[in-house]
């Protein structure tokens, strides 16, 4: 059986593609252990400096594999709730990482996929890309993918795409900000990687620093933003000239 998540070292940049290419790298329990684990090996790594997130086959990631639901049923709420905490850990590890990561989107970026796909630190989209969230469509709650969108989109046109299930093209992703770069399906990939050359050449320590703090002061008022960036400013000119 093929492994569900392949790992590729290029360099200083690993690259790690979801593998379920006949079920368009749905997630299911296997994968989605495979690839939380993965993205914290990679950044306990030293010499792993910038991860690019791809999928193989046509599609990136078509969200959750409906195929468990049947058995992540009310009866078994051990399950259900390792399932669930799986699922919210794995959404949420993108921007807590130290190393930067940016996605390489084609085609299905649905669900989950979505919600990978923009949680990267940058997004590369093809051409053909397909992103939304669809889970209404099959009265399910995009529940652990909605706090991203908000924060993307701010809560009308988030709202409007979880409860009409309406898919963006890459021209909108480009113009609503939720992709950095189009490119051709086929040189979407290397438009990832040569991102993530350009990050693994900087100095690790202060790249893991300024992304940290950059998702710091997302979430501090005004003041308390400030202060951080004064203090990390104060440090960063100790270790400097040491780098």
């Amino acid at each position: 059986m093929p492994d569900v998540l392949l790992t590729e070292d290029d360099g200083a940049v690993r690259v790690l593609r979801l593998n379920r290419p006949e079920k368009l790298n749905a997630l299911d329990t296997e994968l989605t252990q495979a690839l939380h684990d993965a993205l914290l090996a990679a950044d306990r790594d030293p010499d792993v400096r910038a991860v690019v997130l791809a999928g193989n086959g046509r599609g990136f990631c078509a969200g959750a594999d409906l195929s468990e639901f049947g058995q992540l049923t009310p009866d078994q709420p051990a399950a259900v709730l390792a399932r669930a905490d799986l699922t919210s850990r794995t959404q949420s590890l993108l921007p807590e990482l130290s190393t930067p990561v940016v996605s390489v989107v084609q085609g299905a970026a649905v669900g989950g996929g979505a919600g990978l796909a923009i949680g990267a630190d940058l997004t590369v989209v093809a051409t053909d890309v397909k992103f939304g969230y669809p889970e209404m469509k099959h009265s399910i709650v995009p529940a652990v993918v909605m706090t991203g969108l908000q924060r993307h989109l701010g809560p009308k046109l988030a709202f409007e795409l979880i409860s009409l299930g309406r898919l963006l093209t890459a021209a909108e992703m480009l113009e609503l900000g939720l992709a950095n770069r189009v490119a051709e399906p086929g040189d979407v990939l290397a438009e990832g990687l040569a991102i993530a050359h350009r990050w693994a050449e900087a100095s690790p320590l202060a790249m893991s620093t300024t992304k940290t703090l950059f998702h710091r002061v997302a979430d501090l008022p005004r003041a308390e933003a400030m202060r951080a960036g004064r203090d990390v400013n104060v440090i960063m000119r100790g270790f400097r000239e040491r780098v």
